[in-house]
């Protein structure tokens, strides 16, 4: 009995296995579930040094203050250089499996630390206690991909506020909608163009790289001084697409690409064979059937836009996009010149 009992003692005390109670909060940041990560021992706030500091870690921080999952480990010292007397590190070398209950649990290095507040841990969780949006649009624009940003919550769109707004923020939104990239954020909307919906979202701070808007830090919900001349105006490139139209069915007709929020078509200078394989790909229709040039009087001539002219493909490209062309829009064609494609089925 007595050689188990001191084989316990000697696993329970093991360093970094059963620490001192303390508390752990998140300081600096837009909300209390990000910030520089500090810890209180006998009444006094201490910091935690990054080495080794990864998401694993930052996960038992969130668990442990009730916040969502971890999204970030970043560095303390985004969040402001803490005051003189907190700047004592408490430990280093934090090792978190990230399934611990409280950093507490975790393993970690105590004695001779070197660490300067550069190198304090930050950290950045889900916020529990802002509402999650469910969806984002561009309203009243010419196109889905151009117009005020508005986010949808409880069956209701509203606007986004422009302060903390950015090209970024823009990029973020175009990425989300499956768009083109961002070619203009506009904080400034002309009345025509302002929604009569709660301002919810304010200070949005996007660094560029989240996959949707909701990812972004932001103000708490509904906190702004913002007006309705305050609205978000967003533009992004259109996603390049194209189709046949015409035909009996969706393999053959008369060439049109998408631009611009606009249907175009495309003229039949220097087009061949390699074109007409690239186009059948992209669309889904197996291979060529009938050169160009043969079928183009099946279709009759478009009307409108002539986007593209002078096409080079190599015919191994994925989509027409990728093929060498003209200036969107120059051209020296008339519709009689329209390219129409017949694909296999």
């Amino acid at each position: 009995m007595a050689l188990l009992f001191f084989l316990i003692l000697a696993i329970c005390t093991r360093p970094g296995l059963l620490e001192s109670p303390f508390t752990v909060r998140l300081v600096g940041g837009s909300h209390r579930c990000e910030g520089r990560v500090e810890v209180e021992q006998e009444g006094r706030w201490h910091l935690v040094c990054d080495d080794d500091w990864d998401k694993n870690d930052v996960a038992v921080v969130c668990r442990e203050l009730g916040c969502g999952a971890a999204k970030k480990a970043l560095s303390g010292f985004l969040y402001k250089p803490p005051p003189e007397q907190w700047q004592e590190f408490l430990f280093q070398n934090v090792n978190c499996s990230g399934m611990e209950d409280a950093l507490a649990h975790c393993e970690k290095d105590e004695g001779d630390i070197d660490c300067s507040i550069e190198e304090a841990a930050g950290a950045l969780c889900e916020n529990p206690d802002s509402p999650v949006f469910e969806e984002v649009r561009l309203a009243d624009g010419p196109g889905r991909c151009k117009g005020r940003v508005e986010v949808k919550y409880q069956d209701q769109w509203s606007p986004v506020c422009k302060t903390g707004w950015n090209l970024r923020a823009a990029k973020v939104v175009c990425h989300q909608l499956g768009c083109g990239r961002a070619i203009l954020a506009q904080k400034h909307c002309s009345k025509a163009a302002q929604s009569q919906g709660p301002i919810w979202l304010n200070q949005i701070s996007c660094s560029g790289k989240e996959t949707a808007l909701q990812d972004c830090p932001s103000e708490p919900w509904g906190k702004n001084n913002c007006t309705y001349e305050d609205h978000v105006w967003v533009e992004c490139e259109d996603v390049f697409d194209l189709r046949l139209v015409g035909g009996d069915k969706r393999c053959s007709g008369r060439l049109e690409v998408f631009h611009k929020g606009v249907w175009g078509s495309v003229c039949d200078d220097g087009w061949g064979k390699k074109e007409d394989q690239v186009v059948c790909k992209q669309v889904g229709c197996g291979k060529s059937l009938s050169p160009s040039s043969k079928v183009r009087k099946s279709y009759g001539p478009g009307v409108g836009r002539i986007w593209l002219d002078d096409v080079r493909c190599s015919g191994d490209e994925q989509s027409l996009e990728q093929c060498k062309h003209r200036f969107w829009g120059y051209h020296d064609c008339t519709h009689k010149e329209d390219v129409a494609v017949i694909c296999s089925e």
